[in-house]
């Protein structure tokens, strides 16, 4: 289906706000200058977005993936579930764009309140509902103490995802794809049923 002029502006304003907010910064990027760089005018850039800040939304959204709010992960083996979701990138050339926006969203969330809270619920929150929900799950089966602390539990998981994405991006190939040994680690420290999951997941494998 051929697009419109108007997706085809769309897009450009799109990919030209993510360039000049990864390469200047947020704040130091204005309407003016994204009108400038994607050809698009300012009356029909706002045609589209009410304000930079609805862009800035957008551009978030679109650099994390279109399916990100549908999450949802059931193998029934904890270790490999739980390395699917903390391990989730974004298909293609978003998660490189990701990687390089990502830590201008967390200087501009630092002082703008009210995007921080739409990043967390609109980025944060999907993940971490999965998390939960194969924590919950692994709770009520015995693997996990029934008294486990969600939260911390949760910070356990993503805090060495968000170290390997934001400090070392790029420093050591050893740390690229640490998804699974967090996974791992986490489950030798808190599983209370390790002769079970190790015989349902053996028993996963042969069955396929």
């Amino acid at each position: 289906m051929a697009r419109t002029r108007s997706s085809e502006a769309h897009e450009k304003v799109i990919d030209a706000a993510l360039a000049l907010f990864s390469e200047r910064g947020i704040d130091s990027t204005s309407m003016d200058s994204i009108a400038a760089s994607s050809g698009v005018s300012k009356a029909t850039i706002y045609n589209h977005w009410t304000d930079k800040e609805a862009l800035l939304m957008e551009v978030m959204l679109h650099v994390n993936g279109a399916n990100r709010e549908t999450i949802e992960v059931n193998t029934g083996d904890l270790e490999r579930d739980l390395a699917t979701v903390i391990s989730w990138r974004p298909p293609g050339e978003l998660e490189s764009a990701r990687v390089r926006i990502t830590p201008m969203f967390i200087a501009y969330a630092a002082v703008h309140p009210e995007f921080g809270a739409a990043w967390r619920l609109r980025i944060m929150e999907p993940g971490r509902k999965a998390i939960r929900q194969i924590l919950a799950r692994a709770v009520q089966s015995g693997l996990l103490p029934a008294d486990l602390d969600f939260d911390l539990a949760h910070a356990l998981l993503v805090g060495p995802m968000l170290y390997r994405h934001i400090l070392v991006k790029g420093s050591s190939a050893k740390l690229e794809d640490i998804g699974p040994q967090v996974a791992a680690v986490f489950c030798r420290a808190h599983l209370i049923r390790r002769d079970a999951a190790r015989k349902n997941r053996k028993t996963k494998v042969e069955a396929h």
